[in-house]
C-alpha cells in the first residue's frame, strides 16, 4: 500500500509515526507539504519523501490521505480533480462532507471520511469512520488500518452523523483538560503544590477511564459506587447538579455538532 499525504501537519505526523511503528515501509509513504521546515522534520524523523507541491510520484499511490486544514482542504486537492484512478481518499478534515470533496475531485467518489482526536499523537486516539458506498472491504480495509496506527476506530453508517463523531470525540479531548484544569485549580487552591496538584488530578482521571473501559457496568452504576449516602462525594455532586454542570457538557456538545454542521455549509459551498 502506497500513500501520500496531503499535509504534514501534527496529524500527519501522528499517523505516519503510527505506521512506522508497526513496521509500515518509509518508502511505501511520501508527503505534500509546502513549509520547508515541516518537510525537514518529517525527512529527518520518518525518512519519508517529501515535496513542496504534487508532482507524477505523488499521484503515485494507492491511497491518498488529505491532511490539511479544512479551510484550504478545496485548495489543496486541485491538482488532482480529474487524475485519479481507482486510489482511495481519506479526508480527516472536520466538517467537509464526502459529496463535495468529491465535487471538488472532478465527481470521484471513492472516499472515506475520518475524525481522529488528539490523543492520536500518543497512539491513544479515536476515529470516526464513514464511507462512500463505492468503497469496497478492501478500500474499508486500507483506511482502518491508517487510522488504526493511532489508536481504535468505529465506523459510522451515517455520514450526518460525523458531525456529531467531531463533537464527542475530536473535540472531545478538550472538554477533558478542561475538567483537569478545573480539578487542578481546585487541588492547588486546597493547599497543594503543583506537582502534587497535578499528578493527583491527572492519574485519577486515568484511573477512572480505565475503570470504565474494563467494566461492564454502566458508567453510571461505577458512578454510584463511589457516591456514599451523605459523604463527600454526594456534596460534591450535588454541587455540580445545582449549577446543571451535566446540562451545560450536554449542551456544548450539541453546540459543537451544530458548528460542524455549519462549518461544513460554508466550506462546502461553490
Amino acid at each position: 500500500m502506497k500513500i501520500t499525504f496531503i499535509g504534514g501537519g501534527n496529524m500527519a505526523v501522528a499517523l505516519i509515526g503510527g505506521l512506522r511503528r508497526q513496521g509500515f515501509s518509509a518508502a511505501g509513504m511520501q508527503v505534500v507539504e509546502p513549509f520547508a521546515q515541516s518537510r525537514e522534520r518529517l525527512t529527518e524523523s520518518f525518512g519519508v519523501r517529501c515535496t513542496a507541491a504534487v508532482d507524477a510520484a505523488a499521484l503515485n499511490c494507492e491511497v491518498l490521505v488529505l491532511a490539511v486544514k479544512p479551510q484550504q482542504l478545496r485548495e489543496a486537492v486541485a491538482p488532482f480533480s480529474g487524475k485519479l484512478d481507482n486510489q482511495l481518499v481519506v479526508s480527516i478534515a472536520a466538517g467537509l462532507r464526502m459529496t463535495d470533496i468529491s465535487r471538488w475531485l472532478g465527481n470521484y467518489h471513492k472516499l472515506v471520511r475520518t475524525m481522529p482526536n488528539t490523543p492520536a499523537l500518543i497512539g491513544a486516539g479515536v476515529s470516526g469512520l464513514c464511507a462512500d458506498p463505492s468503497v469496497d472491504l478492501e478500500g474499508r480495509t486500507n483506511a482502518e488500518k491508517i487510522l488504526k496506527a493511532v489508536g481504535s476506530t468505529v465506523w459510522i453508517d451515517n455520514e450526518e452523523q460525523m458531525d456529531a463523531v467531531t463533537a464527542v470525540s475530536g473535540s472531545g479531548p478538550a472538554y477533558v483538560f478542561y475538567f483537569l484544569e478545573a480539578m487542578e485549580a481546585a487541588a492547588l487552591n486546597l493547599g497543594f503544590d503543583a506537582r502534587s496538584a497535578r499528578r493527583l488530578t491527572v492519574e485519577t482521571f486515568l484511573g477512572a477511564a480505565r475503570l470504565a473501559e474494563q467494566s461492564s457496568e454502566s458508567i453510571s452504576t461505577l458512578r454510584e459506587r463511589v457516591t456514599s449516602k451523605g459523604g463527600t462525594t454526594e456534596a460534591a455532586l450535588s454541587s455540580f447538579g445545582a449549577s446543571r454542570i451535566a446540562a451545560a457538557i450536554e449542551h456544548g456538545i450539541i453546540a459543537a455538532e451544530a458548528r460542524g454542521r455549519e462549518l461544513g455549509n460554508m466550506l462546502g459551498k461553490d
